[in-house]
C-alpha cells in the first residue's frame, strides 16, 4: 500500500514536470476557448481543496452541480485533494429529467455541501429550497493551500450515479485505488502515451465523460478539450471540428452521436475537416451497431478518418468504467450470427445472419461468461451473464448493502469469489467479447428470446415520419407476453388518419424482417422516449409509463388483451413481472 500513487499525487507530478503544458480547454458554443495549464489547474485544485477542508470532513459528500467546464473539474479535484467524496450531478435546468435526477441523487447521497458556479447559483439554490433539502449551496472559493488529505486505495473518491437505464439511479462507490487502477486499464486498452489529447462533449457527471474524457487524459499528462452537450446536439459538426483543430487522438460517444453526425454533417463541412489524427473514435453503446460504424466510416473517410480508428468499447460505472475495447490499430471485429441460434443463447456464425460487433478482447480484467442461475462458467459461443473481476471494479452501491452483496460479491460455481455481476448478456467467440443485451431487457415471447434493440433496429428507415427518431420495444403480460412498440413520429408528416396505416406498416415490416408478431404500436412526439445521460433507451421507464397510461401517446393501436389489462377502466394498471 505504501507504493500507492493517488490521482492527485500524479497530477502534482505533472504540474512539477510540465507546468506550462495545457491540461484543460473549454470550448463554448461560439468556438471561443479558455485554457488552463497544469500549473494553473494544480494551483486551483489545491486552493479549492484547502477551502473545502475548512467546511467538510474527509469522507463527507459534496454534490457538484455544474455544467461542463473548468469550474467543475477544479471542484472535483478539490474534493479529491480535501479527502471529500465528490458527487457529480447535473444542473437543475429546464429539463425535467435533470431536475428529477439531481433531486434523487441528493436525497440518496445526503451531501454536506452543494457546489455550483455563479451562473447557476440562483437556480440551484431555488431547487434546494423547493425540494426542502436543507443543504448549503455555494460557489467554491480559494484558500491558502495546505497539505492534501491522506488517502489510501480504500478511501472513497467519488460516487458515480448510474444512468438509470434499468432501474432508479444508484451511487457506485469508487475508491481512490479503483480510480487509478481503472485509468491504467483504459490506458492499456487504448495504448496511449503521455501527453495524449482528448476531446469530449459528454456530460461531466456521466462515467464515460468523467473518467474516460477528463480523468484519464489528466492522469496521462495530456490535454482534455471539453464542450457542452447542448452545443453538440444543436450542431454536431462542432464536435468533429474541435477534434480536428486540436488534433485529438481520443474521443468517445454513444452510438446515437455517430449516427447523428453521419446524417447531419454536410459535404461542405466535411471538406474542411482533417480527422486523420483521430486514433480512437470510441463507441460505447451496448451493443454497438455495426450499421452505425459502417455509415460513419464511409461518411468521414473523405476527412481522413481511418477504419481502424473506430473503437468498440464496453464498460460500466460499476467497473469504474473500462472493461474491454477493440485492439488499437484494428477495426472492430464484426461477426454475422444466426438469429435462430441467438434466440436459444448460442452465437453461431452464419453468413446470412445479423451482424454483431465485438467489444474486443479483455486484456486487463478477469472477464467470464456465466450461467446467471447457477454461476457455472459457459464455453465459447454460449450466451450468459458477463462477470468481471479486478482492482478497478468499484466497491459497491452507496447505502445498498443487499444489492452490493448480490452484484459485487458473486462467486462462480467453481468457488472463485469477488466477481461483479454486470447484468449484461454476452458471449465470447474466438476470444472476442460480444455484448448481446441486458438481462432485464430480454423478452420471451412465444418461446423466443428476443432482444429489444434487434426489433428497434429493424424499424430503421421505415418512413420519412420516423427517420432518425428512436423507438422503444418491451413486452407486457396480457395475460401472455405481447410486444409493444413505442415509436417517435413527426406528427406533422403524418395526418391523423394515416397513423393507423403507419402502425400497420410497422407490423408488416417486423413480420417480414424478423418474423415477429407485434400487436401493439404506440406513437409519441419527438423527444417522448426517455433516455439515459449516455443516450440509451430507458425501456423499463417507458414500460412503466405505458402500463400507467402516461406515455402521452398521439396514437395507440393495441390488442384486445392489452386494452383489457391496461386501458379498460378498473383494470389493474400495474407493472407485471415477466419479459423486460
Amino acid at each position: 500500500m505504501s507504493e500507492f500513487e493517488s490521482f492527485m499525487a500524479r497530477l502534482g507530478d505533472h504540474a512539477a514536470r510540465v507546468p506550462g503544458r495545457v491540461a484543460l480547454v473549454f470550448r463554448d458554443g461560439r468556438g471561443e476557448e479558455e485554457s488552463h495549464t497544469y500549473r494553473e489547474l494544480w494551483s486551483a485544485a489545491r486552493s479549492a481543496g484547502a477551502w473545502l477542508a475548512e467546511r467538510v470532513r474527509p469522507g463527507e459528500r459534496v454534490l457538484l452541480s455544474y455544467p461542463s467546464g473548468a469550474e467543475f473539474v477544479t471542484a472535483f479535484l478539490g474534493c479529491l485533494y480535501a479527502g471529500a467524496v465528490a458527487v457529480p450531478a447535473p444542473v437543475p435546468d429546464a429539463y425535467r429529467q435533470h431536475h428529477d435526477r439531481i433531486t434523487a441523487v441528493c436525497g440518496d447521497a445526503a451531501p454536506s455541501l452543494i457546489l455550483t458556479d455563479e451562473a447557476h447559483l440562483d437556480a440551484v439554490t431555488g431547487w434546494v429550497r423547493e425540494a426542502g433539502l436543507g443543504v448549503e449551496v455555494t460557489v467554491a472559493c480559494r484558500a491558502e493551500p495546505g497539505e492534501p488529505a491522506p488517502v489510501t486505495p480504500e478511501s472513497l473518491a467519488f460516487l458515480q450515479y448510474t444512468s438509470g437505464s434499468t432501474s432508479e439511479a444508484k451511487g457506485v462507490m469508487v475508491g481512490h485505488g479503483n480510480l487509478v487502477d481503472n485509468i491504467l486499464v483504459g490506458r492499456r486498452l487504448l495504448d496511449l502515451d503521455e501527453g495524449a489529447r482528448f476531446c469530449s462533449w459528454l456530460p461531466v457527471y456521466h462515467d464515460m465523460g468523467l473518467v474516460a474524457m477528463i480523468l484519464l487524459p489528466l492522469h496521462l499528462g495530456g490535454t482534455a478539450v471539453l464542450m457542452s452537450p447542448t452545443t453538440f446536439l444543436r450542431r454536431p459538426w462542432t464536435w468533429l471540428e474541435a477534434i480536428a483543430e486540436h488534433g485529438a487522438e481520443v474521443s468517445a460517444a454513444p452510438d446515437f452521436a455517430y449516427d447523428l453526425c453521419a446524417r447531419r454533417v454536410t459535404d461542405e463541412q466535411i471538406r474542411g475537416l482533417d480527422l486523420s489524427g483521430w486514433r480512437h473514435a470510441c463507441n460505447g453503446a451496448e451493443p454497438v451497431d455495426a450499421g452505425t460504424l459502417a455509415r460513419f466510416a464511409d461518411r468521414f473517410a473523405a476527412a481522413g478518418l481511418k477504419p481502424e480508428s473506430l473503437t468498440a468499447g464496453y464498460g460500466m460505472a460499476e467497473a469504474t468504467l473500462f472493461i474491454s475495447g477493440t485492439a488499437p490499430g484494428h477495426a472492430p471485429v464484426v461477426t454475422k450470427v444466426g438469429a435462430a441460434a441467438l434466440e436459444h443463447d448460442v452465437l453461431e456464425p452464419d453468413p446470412a445472419g445479423r451482424p454483431l460487433v465485438s467489444c474486443g478482447r479483455p486484456r486487463a480484467l478477469d472477464v467470464r461468461i456465466v450461467d446467471p442461475a447457477t454461476g457455472a462458467e459457459l464455453p465459447e459461443g454460449r450466451v450468459g451473464e458477463i462477470w468481471v473481476r479486478g482492482d478497478g471494479v468499484a466497491r459497491g452501491y452507496w447505502r445498498r448493502e443487499a444489492e452490493t452483496r448480490r452484484c459485487f460479491g458473486a462467486t462462480t460455481a467453481a468457488g472463485e469469489p469477488g466477481f461483479l455481476r454486470t447484468g449484461d448478456l454476452g458471449a465470447r467467440l474466438d476470444g472476442e467479447l460480444y455484448v448481446t443485451g441486458r438481462i432485464k431487457d430480454m423478452m420471451i415471447v412465444h418461446g423466443r428470446n428476443l432482444y429489444p434493440h434487434d426489433v428497434e433496429r429493424a424499424l430503421t428507415g421505415l418512413s420519412p415520419a420516423t427517420e432518425g427518431l428512436p423507438s422503444c420495444v418491451f413486452s407486457v403480460a396480457a395475460p401472455r407476453e405481447e410486444l409493444v412498440v413505442v415509436q417517435e413520429v413527426r406528427s406533422r408528416a403524418v395526418p391523423g388518419q394515416a397513423l393507423s396505416v403507419l402502425a400497420g406498416e410497422i407490423r408488416s415490416a417486423l413480420g417480414r424482417r424478423l418474423g415477429v408478431s407485434v400487436a401493439n404500436v404506440c406513437f409519441v412526439r419527438p423527444g417522448g422516449i426517455r433516455r439515459t445521460t449516455s443516450g440509451k433507451i430507458r425501456r423499463p421507464a417507458m414500460k412503466k409509463l405505458f402500463v400507467a397510461g402516461l406515455l402521452g401517446a398521439t396514437h395507440e393501436d393495441l390488442s384486445p388483451g392489452v386494452i383489457s389489462h391496461y386501458r379498460t377502466p378498473g383494470a389493474a394498471g400495474e407493472l407485471r413481472e415477466g419479459g423486460s
